[in-house]
């Protein structure tokens, strides 16, 4: 049996990126983090970060520095999502949203990993999560 328990980040500073993603995700750094691994519970899949020597950010969308992987977090409101994560500290790169609302917002975090905010056509929200429509019913 095969399961995945971990994304693990690298970064300059494990808490400081820690502190970042706790507050854009609104769930708390695990207890018992440190300066060497600090994580985010984020269902069965911990959200980790680990502190790398001579850390060099990825420099999206260039490729010299390739930003390897991304985070997408599906929104209800892209808008207040937006002014929320940029006072966080996120920095906007691309905005891919048309008039009515829906597409995706890139960013990079504090120490220039890339993610995404997404609002798709078609998902609704029950209980504070996305549920996404069966495959062929408008998912942009």
């Amino acid at each position: 049996m095969l399961r995945l328990t971990d994304v693990i980040i690298d970064c300059p500073d494990a808490m400081a990126l820690a502190g970042f993603y706790a507050a854009v995700t609104g769930l708390p750094v695990k207890e018992g983090s440190t300066e060497h691994w600090a994580g985010i519970q984020v269902g069965e899949v911990e959200l980790a970060f680990t502190p790398v020597e001579d850390y060099r950010a990825p420099r999206w969308p260039e490729s010299e520095h390739p930003k390897q992987f991304h985070l997408d977090f599906e929104v209800d409101d892209i808008e207040a999502e937006h002014a929320r994560v940029v006072g966080l500290g996120a920095e906007l790169k691309q905005d891919h949203v048309e008039a009515g609302g829906y597409g995706f917002r890139v960013y990079v975090d504090p120490v220039g990993h890339p993610f995404c905010l997404c609002r798709n056509q078609g998902v609704s929200w029950v209980d504070g999560r996305p549920v996404w429509p069966a495959p062929g019913e408008g998912r942009a």
